[in-house]
């Protein structure tokens, strides 16, 4: 079987239809998800419409349908393939603290 070769575009529009029957599904209207998630009723229509969201008001959305869970696996790190690789893996870099204004 040949992988799957989704195009952002397709993908935007696969959670765009996942989210809608979601809602349908566990019986909430438009205007209740928007007052559950906390997103605007028009950011929610224009989701529903044309797939544009801002990811903070996406992951609103997801909680408020219980759909995060598919969130987690979003960027794997590439799989290790030798030891070398394994062990900088697990050391994960540290940010730089900013410095602020004195």
């Amino acid at each position: 079987m040949l992988p799957a070769l989704d195009t952002a575009t397709d993908l935007r529009e696969t959670v765009r239809v996942a989210a809608r029957d979601r809602r349908v599904a566990v019986n909430l209207t438009q205007a209740e998800l928007a007052l559950r998630s906390g997103v605007p009723l028009g950011t929610l229509k224009r989701f529903e419409r044309l797939g544009e969201i801002s990811l903070t008001s996406l992951l609103a959305i997801a909680e408020a349908l219980d759909a995060l869970e598919g969130f987690h696996a979003l960027f794997p790190l590439p799989e290790a393939r030798t030891l070398d690789e394994v062990e900088s893996q697990a050391i994960r870099p540290k940010r730089a603290r900013s410095r602020g204004r004195r």
